[in-house]
């Protein structure tokens, strides 16, 4: 009576570690899965911040927002002409 439940124990630790739907693998592919998660969310959370920031201090002051515009999107007015200088890297 003692080999049979050695047996049907062992069979069932063998089902639940290697063969079940959530087995040892799958557990450990998942816990990988939602560390990724929440690194991800912490870095577009801190961008998010970064953003509305940024935009806060834009809508804040004119001087400022029209530098933003020539600089990121090549902004000018209608009399002015852009030159952009890219340097060489070494």
């Amino acid at each position: 009576m003692k080999s049979f439940y050695f047996v049907a124990g062992i069979a069932f630790l063998f089902w639940m570690l290697f063969i079940d739907s959530n087995d040892l693998f799958s557990q450990y592919k998942l816990t990988r899965q939602l560390k990724n998660f929440r690194q991800e969310k912490a870095y577009y959370t801190n961008k998010i911040e970064e953003v509305k920031k940024e935009r806060e201090e834009l809508l804040s002051n004119k001087a400022l927002l029209e530098k933003f515009a020539r600089e990121k999107y090549l902004m000018k007015k209608k009399s002015e002409d852009i030159y952009v200088i890219v340097e060489k890297e070494e």
